[in-house]
């Protein structure tokens, strides 16, 4: 059945449109306007909702994550990135996965209290944690909320190593923690750059900065020995998957010390978001991008199967693989991410500022 066009695009954020939340029995639905007295309408603007966790870090048993425990400071993101896997979980909340995961933004703003209690759990050992694995930790309202930062000062005062993804800019603000932390080789920052278009950046993450602010994230962050690496997530077949070569080498002239990248997984709503948001976007080239999409995930979209959902097998998914291979080898020759230490932990110091 072909898509069925509609020309209204919503500039400003990535989804188009409000997915059917699947735990809920019941939606609103506008079939028959012309019933109505007036217009059917929802609040556009971002709202916070505040949420009072017992719990702030999170325990993964996926097997193919290179991270298991992981902080989440904000839920739903308003960066509005059309791919991002993390939209489904906003249903759990009772919302949608579509426009309400970058409008309706859940605040845990006790988490750096509750970071401290988790690190004086008796007989805790250190992991590694990252900041964050499902939503961006440095999302707009960080800028005036500062949880991300108040984190921070926990893993410094602890000497507990952490790992931050994101991008924006924001995370600059807080080189001066940054700079501590990597001292005791206790942070790395992941900075992610999936396009070096802008006119595919406006419409794919219509609230992020720029490609070129980020690289100069990385310069900032390369030149204070903060070891940073590029994360090109996600390559999307037939639209920025030409752009690994160039993407590497760019983040290579600006310090980084690794890249990594996975390839598009559209599972659950985001299916239904991203095909209406292509054919929307790039009604020209949206059919050949899902065909190519399906062919790294055995002729679907969705794919939740475990090492290749994030990967991708088949024909298209070896040709991003082999490309990637290469221009590591040639721009990142030599270069490498330390690891993370975790023998500085100290909860007994940690414990003993507090009565200061």
């Amino acid at each position: 059945m072909p898509y069925e066009e509609n020309n209204e695009y919503f500039k400003g954020r990535g989804a188009q449109v409000n997915t059917h939340n699947k735990f809920l029995k019941n939606k609103y639905i506008t079939e028959h306007i012309e019933g109505l007295d007036e217009e059917l309408l929802e609040n556009s603007a971002t709202q916070l909702i505040d949420e009072h966790p017992k719990t702030i870090v999170s325990i993964s048993s996926s097997p193919d994550l290179p991270f298991m425990y992981s902080i989440n400071p904000y839920q739903g993101c308003e960066h509005g990135c059309i791919y991002c896997y993390a939209r489904n979980a906003h249903e759990y909340w009772g919302f949608s996965a579509g426009l309400d995961f970058e409008r309706k933004i859940i605040v845990k703003r006790n988490a750096a209290s509750l970071l401290e209690q988790f690190f004086n759990k008796k007989g805790y050992k250190p992991h590694p944690i990252m900041l964050s694995g499902n939503t961006d930790c440095y999302q707009p309202i960080e800028r005036k909320l500062k949880i991300t930062r108040s984190l921070l000062e926990v893993f410094l005062k602890y000497k507990h190593p952490v790992s931050i993804i994101s991008k924006n800019n924001l995370v600059v603000r807080d080189i001066d923690i940054l700079k501590e932390l990597a001292k005791l080789g206790l942070v790395h920052v992941t900075v992610t750059i999936n396009s070096l278009n802008e006119s595919l950046r406006q419409k794919m993450e219509p609230r992020t900065v720029t490609a070129r602010s980020r690289l100069m994230v990385i310069n900032k962050l390369a030149s204070e020995n903060i070891p940073v690496r590029l994360m090109m997530a996600p390559i999307i077949p037939g639209l920025n998957s030409s752009e690994i070569p160039s993407l590497i080498k760019a983040a290579a002239d600006e310090g980084i010390s690794a890249a990594i990248f996975t390839v598009v997984r559209l599972n659950g709503a985001i299916s239904e978001l991203f095909t209406d948001w292509i054919h929307k976007a790039y009604p020209e080239r949206a059919e050949k991008v899902l065909n190519r999409i399906a062919d790294c995930h055995g002729g679907r979209l969705n794919d939740s199967r475990w090492e290749k959902r994030m990967r991708g097998d088949g024909k298209v998914a070896e040709s991003i693989h082999q490309l990637f291979r290469i221009s590591v080898n040639r721009f990142l020759k030599g270069r490498w991410l330390p690891p993370l230490r975790l023998d500085h932990f100290t909860p007994a110091a940690g414990k003993q500022l507090d009565m200061f």
